[in-house]
């Protein structure tokens, strides 16, 4: 009882955090607004007046220039914070990351390859559909491409009808390798604008952000947030062992290929539309069970909301620090998670000595 009320004060504690980033986030850029502006014009859009004075203009900067950036940063945070958590519980290893099942992989190779042939395709597509073909073709391509790659992981860890997670690790190694070499070919050949965009897609941005892009995030996400937290007392029981598990009831082969398909969903709909953002998955759930136990069922949901909170931050410093010019995300999230994760290692590690 004692540890429910604890897991429901953590959950409620983020969420209260994240509601207030929102809220800070979404005033915090060239034209400053104050929380209670913020609440002010969010909540007049349901009725509701408040006696809080503010211009038209920055109606128009919030909703369409705020809101949908730091929306996109909530869900893709909280889908790489629950992806993360929910594979260093498949894998049962704390250094599993998404990234080790060749989601990012998969995508940098797409996205790369759609950077170097962008000219032929939208040549090819010409006309007044080359605008809809161009605004979403790179998108929808490098989710294919991170959904393909991980699908290949999972057939080659196949074995006896069972997927063995020592097998998919060293297919994930394997395919990361492959996806790279073919990344660097196509930075070879590329152009210098090419190579441009090729790099700041792999250092990470949400600058691309809109209402559209959020639509074509949000299920992606929302599925695997609904019901990755539903296998949290399967994860509990794997644990102890895949024997263990079996033997408790828990259908392991279903569990397996269920967790990698959320999990690829929510990280494969991230990096389509925001590039290559590290460390969100790899850190947020260590600092999350350092605080509330490994219990699944508290781990899951905390990961999410603090996974959505330092993506929100992160990019707020990348929008603000260096106005106004733009520092990639994924700058961001590797400075301040490397020494984090470095931390949490010298920290075990005097554990296992003692």
């Amino acid at each position: 009882m004692k540890k429910r009320v604890q897991g429901i004060s953590s959950i409620s504690l983020l969420g209260i955090l994240l509601l207030l980033v929102i809220i800070i986030a979404t005033g915090t850029g060239a034209m400053q607004m104050s929380p209670l502006q913020v609440i002010a014009i969010l909540l007049e859009q349901a009725g509701i007046r408040l006696p809080v004075a503010y211009p038209e203009q920055m109606i128009a900067v919030l909703w369409v220039i705020r809101l949908p950036r730091v929306i996109l940063a909530v869900l893709i945070g909280a889908g790489l914070g629950i992806a993360g958590a929910s594979l260093q519980g498949l894998f049962r290893n704390p250094l599993a990351d998404p990234a080790l099942i060749g989601v990012s992989a998969g995508a940098s190779v797409t996205a790369a390859i759609m950077i170097v042939l962008q000219p032929w395709l939208f040549a090819v597509h010409a006309g007044q559909s080359a605008g809809i073909w161009q605004s979403y073709a790179h998108n929808l391509v490098t989710f294919a491409g991170a959904i393909v790659t991980v699908w290949i992981v999972f057939r080659i860890s196949i074995y006896g009808n069972r997927a063995i997670v020592a097998v998919m690790l060293l297919g994930g190694i394997a395919i990361n390798a492959l996806c790279g070499a073919f990344t660097g070919l196509m930075t070879y050949v590329a152009d210098n604008e090419q190579l441009r965009s090729i790099t700041f897609w792999t250092l990470g941005s949400l600058g691309g952000a809109s209402w559209q892009t959020v639509a074509a995030v949000l299920p992606f996400v929302l599925v695997p947030l609904l019901l990755l937290p539903r296998m949290a007392p399967a994860l509990n029981v794997f644990a102890l062992g895949e024997r263990e598990a079996m033997h408790s009831g828990v259908k392991v082969s279903t569990l397996k290929t269920q967790l990698i398909i959320y999990s690829t969903m929510a990280v494969a709909a991230g990096v389509a539309v925001a590039g290559i953002i590290g460390f969100i998955g790899l850190v947020v759930p260590h600092m999350i069970r350092q605080l509330t136990g490994p219990d699944h069922r508290v781990l899951l949901p905390c990961a999410a909301l603090a996974g959505a909170v330092l993506l929100t931050v992160a990019d707020l410093l990348s929008r603000t620090m260096i106005a106004p010019a733009e520092l990639p995300v994924g700058i961001i999230t590797a400075i301040a998670g490397a020494p984090v994760f470095i931390w949490l290692i010298l920290k075990e590690k005097r554990t296992m000595t003692i």
